[in-house]
């Protein structure tokens, strides 16, 4: 059923559509009472690989989290059995951003990289400079298969200055707090960043401010198939917090940012025209609205020489519902096509529908969706045609 509505001072079509959906994680099976923060991307093999974070005791994101993958070989019908990434024991490993090098002269064949997170202690102890939030690089010479040893990046994408935990954490940034993107990470696949690997993330910087103001997008980005990493600067719109990121033409790039101050219920969208090292322009995104939520945002094809981009995100100012994908053709100054994913008209605030990561498909009219759903008792993949 198509539906013409109004948002904003423009009108755009909004199509229901019903999509396979199958179940990939179920909160209380496999070893893990809940299961959040999904990722996921495809492979050259064709195959998808989600993960997740394991959650052993309940819905805290501080405590025993582990991060978890599943395989799909038929493009998402069907799922394998769990399989268990990153135990840290009873400390946290989470917000997985995967990505695939397609670059490296070494590896022609691909190499997965997974960055993640660890901390020792709460969010808001850690903004309180009571704990330190550390980087994780693991990757894959298999396509998945199996992975190598995990590597400390903190020093290289992180600016904690707490001497107490490690000598080396000592900059006058004082950056606390810190996520990668949740969701995928992306690589540069042509122009003159062709091969950067680049990772959005946040952090918040000295004591709590009221509003979250101490939080700031950032991210992190590697021209060298992993073996350095560079910081980006931090976009100037304080309160931007969870941010994922898509490659557009002429060497330009796009974030889709959380806006954690909750003042303006809508998306930030930042541009950068250097690969993501530094923000030409950062503006609220009123055709994007948000109610303090993640989000996520994918190329999909190109027309006209301008990226089309998909982006997924609960489109509700108030509640985590009505999940939806939206469409951009001019590479996010508009979003003219609205697709209504998943939708509880009585669950208001049960978190009917929250975080979600969007995937290409071989078949380039579908996209595929990873997302919450149900109060986060499940973690769901359904397909998406977005042409219709």
């Amino acid at each position: 059923m198509k539906q013409l509505i109004g948002e904003g001072n423009f009108t755009i079509h909004r199509f229901h559509l019903q999509a396979q959906e199958t179940l990939v994680f179920e909160g209380g099976k496999e070893g893990h009472k809940i299961y959040r923060i999904p990722a996921i991307i495809n492979l050259p093999s064709g195959d998808l690989l989600a993960f997740a974070e394991g959650r052993v005791n309940g819905s805290d994101d501080y405590g025993d989290v582990n991060l978890v993958l599943k395989r799909s070989k038929d493009q998402g019908a069907t799922w394998s059995p769990l399989e268990l990434l990153v135990d840290y024991d009873s400390l946290q490993a989470g917000n997985p951003a995967p990505v695939v090098d397609m670059f490296d002269p070494e590896y022609p064949a691909g190499v997965v990289y997974l960055f993640y997170n660890t901390g020792n202690n709460h969010e808001y102890d850690i903004r309180m400079n009571r704990g330190v939030r550390e980087i994780w690089m693991m990757k894959s010479l298999d396509l998945g298969a199996t992975w190598q040893k995990p590597i400390n990046i903190t020093s290289q994408t992180h600016l904690p200055n707490n001497p107490s935990f490690n000598p080396d954490y000592v900059s006058t940034e004082d950056w606390r707090h810190y996520a990668n993107t949740p969701g995928h990470a992306f690589q540069f696949r042509e122009g003159r960043f062709k091969g950067r690997i680049y990772i959005p993330a946040n952090h918040s910087q000295g004591p709590p401010q009221e509003g979250f103001l101490d939080y700031n997008a950032h991210g992190f980005y590697s021209d060298d198939h992993g073996k350095t990493f560079k910081r980006s600067k931090s976009v100037t719109i304080p309160g931007s917090n969870e941010s994922i990121a898509a490659p557009l033409s002429g060497d330009r790039m796009i974030m889709s940012i959380r806006n954690q101050s909750g003042n303006i219920r809508s998306r930030i969208l930042a541009y950068s025209s250097d690969g993501g090292a530094s923000w030409d322009e950062s503006y609220f995104e009123e055709n994007l609205p948000d109610p303090v939520c993640q989000a996520s945002i994918l190329k999909i094809g190109t027309a006209n020489g301008k990226t089309i981009l998909a982006h997924s995100n609960p489109s509700d100012t108030e509640y985590r519902n009505n999940l939806t994908i939206k469409i951009s053709y001019d590479e996010g100054k508009s979003w003219s096509k609205s697709i209504l994913v998943d939708a509880n008209e009585l669950a208001k605030k049960r978190s009917w529908t929250a975080y979600s990561d969007l995937v290409p498909l071989q078949d380039p009219s579908q996209i595929g969706i990873l997302y919450e759903r149900d109060n986060y008792s499940e973690i769901v993949f359904k397909k998406i045609n977005w042409t219709e």
